[in-house]
Order: C-alpha cells, then structure tokens, then sequence
C-alpha cells in the first residue's frame, strides 16, 4: 500500500483488537505546543459498529464530561466508521492519565440521567440521542479497560 496523507488510512484495521486507546501522533505548533491526537477504539472495525443515536449521545456526554476532568482537551470528534472517538489534548503527554480520565468519564456516562445539550437550540439533530445506548457503549469500554493499551493481538 502507498502511504497515505491520514495515518489511520496507513493502519491495518485488520490487526487490531478493540477496544483500545493508541496515540496517533504528536503535532508541534510553532510556539512549541504539542496537539496529542488519541485513537479510542470502542468497536472491532469492520466486525461491529455504534448505531448513530447512541454514539452521538456518547459524542455530547464524552465532549461535556471530559473537561471536568481534563483542562487540555481541544476536541472529542467521532469516526465517520462508527467505531470510535478521537481525542486531542494540548501539551499533555501522559498516556497513563488519558486512560484515567477517559474511565472517569465513562463512569460520569454510566452516572447521566439526560444527555447535555440535547435539545434543538443546542445541537443539529436533537432526535437523534439515546443516552441507554451511549450508556450500554460505556458500560462495555469499561468492562474491557485491561485491555485498552493493547492495540494488536498477540502473533
């Protein structure tokens, strides 16, 4: 394969054991600050997926809840593939803390009785949410979290 311009397009997504938590790559700026981007992998690729009115509740719990934890995130996004999150950080290098404040935050899903800003002034599509769904995604991440810094599976 060419390499390509996207550094998940150059994973094999056929090697990986979900559900993990990789670095993807460090980006310095100008000034000397450092974006980390975080692949978190909640489903298989390719095998399983997160239905869309569940990720997009895990989307508004995950991109709320976070920062109570974590003052450096720039951004939780989801994948188009349905199959994770990306996580950017700013000039914080600990993985191990990542891990950390990723299972607080899924704890703080678990603990949600509604979906923050879920509603038609505050989000696009407010029909489409289910917080059991993005609760049942959370409660299966955390059920598999000694396993979250293993990427590949044993050869």
């Amino acid at each position: 394969m060419n390499k390509m311009n996207v550094e998940s397009f150059n994973l094999d997504h056929t090697k990986v054991i979900a559900p993990y938590v990789r670095l993807v790559g460090i980006t310095e700026g100008a000034s000397g600050d450092k974006i980390y981007k975080y692949d978190v992998r909640f489903c298989q690729p390719n095998k399983e997926h997160m239905e869309m009115p569940a990720l997009h509740s895990l989307e508004h719990m995950m991109a709320e809840f976070i920062r109570n934890h974590l003052d450096c995130v720039i951004d939780v996004g989801p994948m188009g593939c349905q199959t994770g999150f990306y996580i950017s950080v700013i000039n914080h290098s600990s993985f191990e803390e990542i891990l950390e404040v990723l299972e607080k935050t899924l704890n703080d899903v678990l603990a949600a009785t509604e979906v923050p800003a879920c509603n038609e002034i505050q989000c696009g599509w407010a029909a489409s949410h289910s917080l059991e769904g993005a609760q049942a995604i959370a409660k299966n991440m955390l059920a598999k979290k000694a396993g979250w810094a293993e990427v590949f599976a044993a050869e």
